[in-house]
């Protein structure tokens, strides 16, 4: 049937009569291959195929009528039918090459529906068919990339996995073609991409993994032509995926955008800490995620600087889009759900590889803090996740602190209460860097600006009491500084510290388990972060005014204890020893009026003061006081200390028998006070080794010097002070009875 078609196009082609190969072509198409009866339609698509060998280099002028009779078969309910469409269409474009570039979007269309054909002999076919139109594609520089990506994009969210297979395929050979530059519509298809990453089938995910890697090699080639921003919210979107390959290698290319574009990323910073955060708590099980996610995370946070605390946000231009939602930045609107790559690979980039902003992309890039500043706290409140995202949110905080400051104490007043709340995490890694923190704020100049202060009016303090700060490098830039005038050595520190203070007591008071585990730790640690003086100024002020007074005594012990025995405050403690300047004095007064909270407490302050005669005269109210068992525990653990290297020059002041009268009567007077005990037999020890001052008198009658007289501390109304001392006695003594009282009609009511 088709050879006398061919005779006449022949015929027709040498005479150049179009019209007449139109005719032709026309009934080939209309009164056979579109025939109701299978014989015709098999017969037509020979006879259009046959047609086009005719024509020859002049099929290019036919193919539209040529091309579509037989695309429509291509639907054909008979897989044989289906197959002589393949086979009519393979012949058609081998004729034409180049000339069916033209019509390539609606041959890709026909191919990618016979991709998935149940049909084996149809699939070969559309196979053969497939692989001629990739030589054309690949020998030709016009193809029109521009009309094909809307079609690929589209195709791209197919869930066959055939039709997924030649979508690959296909990306695969534009990628390798040079002068086809499929990089530039990269954002268009690469949500897509992700998402077939997912397949079931390995050969799938492994063509896809070509394709990404691919297309990653040629991202770092050529970072200035790469758009960057239009991607990163599908990349964040990915790398929460529940598949490992697809998190891992959305992971693997957020690297390497940050490291590539690096500040082009910031205004998506929250979008990707909120991807990258949790995954470094993962297990072993996800190391080589964990192990991206904490480059990620690192190089992220390198790209914050102390001048995106200067700019002025009214004034900022940006050329970059605005952070859409994770919505909007997907053509569909479903996420993926699976993938991986291998996290070791390409991590090290070389410099020259590394994107340079070009001039047109110097404009000024946006730091989002709030929506920052939003995720951290949202992970901190989130008591699921693990102990290595907490570090990493809380180091966060403090790098934002560091850099930018100004701006980050905006949002103090919002963190300060899940700040303190942390201090009680059960990781001691986690309460570190949450006191840094805390410590940061409290000390920075920028919580010294207007407006920055505390906002609730009960936190702050109700009377001046000395501060001071200790120097701290690197707080604010020189630049930073403007308008902020607060050195080092400024007399007072800032707002926050205060509060910080108050606000420490109180989940003390309220946590008593806290400050039983926690409490010397915390207190210790912020001695090192802090100024140790400002610490228990500021703490005994506070106590001096607070109405539990069991809690005052024990918080008092516990204060008294790391004073006496942490190494953190060995300074603070020679300080005090000597109360040479009118600072330490006026130390000892305000850490001694606290310390009636607790009576031995007291005398161990003035043990350490050097204040014997009125550490005796302490000791010789205690007959007035109500001696319990805590209170003898107490005065134990006081001998105990005595015994402790931190009171040497105490023990060798026994020597000095003559100038040393008051320090021997308090050591008697805690020994009449104790009971028959291994305490009362250790001091008594002690006693029975001070020496018969008439032996210490040398030949010319003369007493050698012990060489610790210490002139007595001058403007000190140490009669003022047990004045003091015996109204919190009495004070204590009443609460007591208070408490003894109410408990005895507890009692009553539970009887009757």
């Amino acid at each position: 049937m088709a050879n006398p078609f061919c005779g006449l196009v022949r015929e027709f082609v040498a005479q150049n009569n179009t019209s007449q190969i139109k005719h032709v072509i026309q009934i080939l198409s209309q009164e056979f291959a579109l025939s109701q009866h299978p014989h015709s339609r098999k017969g037509g698509l020979i006879g259009l195929a046959a047609c086009s060998i005719a024509l020859g280099k002049d099929s290019g002028l036919y193919l539209k009528e040529l091309i579509e009779p037989v695309l429509t078969c291509f639907n054909d309910a008979d897989s044989r039918l289906r197959y002589y469409a393949c086979e009519a269409l393979y012949n058609i474009v081998k004729v034409a090459r180049g000339s069916v570039l033209p019509h390539f979007n609606v041959l890709f269309d026909g191919l990618s529906k016979l991709a998935a054909d149940p049909d084996p002999n149809v699939k070969s076919g559309s196979e053969l068919l497939d692989r001629l139109l990739k030589d054309i594609v690949t020998e030709s520089n016009q193809f029109d990339l521009v009309g094909f990506i809307p079609l690929l994009r589209e195709r791209i969210y197919s869930n066959n996995q055939y039709a997924r297979q030649f979508i690959i395929s296909w990306i695969l050979v534009l990628e390798s073609v040079p002068d086809i530059n499929l990089l530039d519509y990269l954002p268009e298809i690469l949500d897509g991409l992700f998402q077939i990453l997912g397949d079931n089938s390995k050969e799938i995910r492994k063509m896809c993994e070509v394709a990404l890697g691919e297309f990653l090699k040629e991202i770092k080639k050529n970072p200035s032509s790469v758009k960057f921003a239009e991607m990163a919210n599908i990349l964040v979107i990915h790398c929460q995926a529940a598949d490992d390959l697809i998190q891992l290698t959305a992971m693997c290319w957020m690297r390497e955008f940050i490291q590539l574009a690096g500040r082009v990323m910031l205004p998506y910073s929250s979008g990707i800490l909120t991807a990258v955060l949790p995954c470094l708590s993962y297990d072993d099980r996800k190391k080589n995620i964990k192990e991206v996610a904490n480059v990620c995370n690192q190089s992220l946070m390198k790209l914050v600087i102390p001048e995106d605390d200067e700019m002025d946000e009214a004034k900022q231009s940006m050329t970059l889009p605005a952070e859409p939602t994770s919505e909007e930045s997907l053509s569909k609107p479903e996420a993926a759900s699976s993938g991986s790559l291998d996290a070791s690979g390409d991590s090290n980039i070389s410099n020259s590889s590394v994107f340079t902003v070009t001039s047109s992309e110097r404009i000024q890039v946006t730091l989002n803090l709030d929506g920052i500043v939003q995720v951290l706290d949202c992970h901190l409140h989130d008591t699921s996740i693990g102990m290595m995202t907490r570090i990493a949110v809380l180091k966060w905080l403090y790098h934002l602190y560091i850099k930018t400051p100004r701006k980050m104490f905006r949002h103090t007043d919002s963190l300060f209460p899940i700040l303190l709340r942390t201090l009680s995490d059960e990781s001691d890694e986690v309460i570190l860097k949450d006191l840094e923190v805390l410590a940061e704020i409290a000390s920075s100049p920028a919580g010294q600006t207007e407006g920055h202060g505390p906002s609730d009016g009960s936190d702050v303090r109700p009377g001046p009491v000395e501060l001071h700060v200790p120097a701290r490098a690197g707080q604010l830039s020189s630049s930073g500084t403007k308008g902020l005038e607060c050195s080092p050595s400024t007399p007072t520190m800032n707002s926050y510290f205060y509060k910080f203070m108050i606000n420490l007591l109180k989940r003390f008071s309220s946590e008593r388990k806290l400050l039983e585990t926690r409490g010397a730790f915390i207190i210790r640690q912020l001695c090192l972060l802090l100024n140790a003086e400002n610490i228990f100024h500021s703490m005994a002020d506070i106590l001096l005014r607070e109405e539990d007074l069991k809690f005052a005594s024990t918080m008092v012990h516990t204060l008294n204890t790391i004073l006496l025995t942490s190494s953190e405050l060995f300074q603070l403690r020679n300080q005090l020893k000597d109360l040479k300047t009118p600072e330490s004095r006026n130390l000892f007064c305000c850490l001694y009026r606290s310390w009636c909270h607790n009576p031995v407490t007291t005398v161990s302050l003035c043990f350490l003061t050097q204040n014997y005669k009125h550490a005796y005269d302490l000791i010789q109210k205690f007959g007035d006081l109500e001696v319990t068992v805590d209170f003898l525990t107490e005065v134990d653990k006081l001998v105990q200390l005595i015994e402790c290297p931190i009171f040497t020059y105490l023990r060798l002041q026994l020597l000095d028998v003559k100038n040393n009268p008051y320090l021997i009567k308090a050591l008697y007077g805690l020994l009449m006070l104790l009971p028959q005990s291994s305490a009362f037999q250790l001091l008594s020890h002690r006693l029975q080794c001070v020496p018969n001052p008439e032996l210490m008198q040398t030949a010319d009658g003369t007493k050698p010097s012990a060489g610790f007289k210490r002139a007595s501390a001058s403007n000190i109304d140490y009669t003022e002070l047990l004045q003091h001392f015996e109204k919190v006695q009495n004070k204590r003594l009443e609460a007591r009875h208070q408490r003894a009282g109410r408990a005895e009609q507890l009692d009553r009511r539970v009887v009757l």
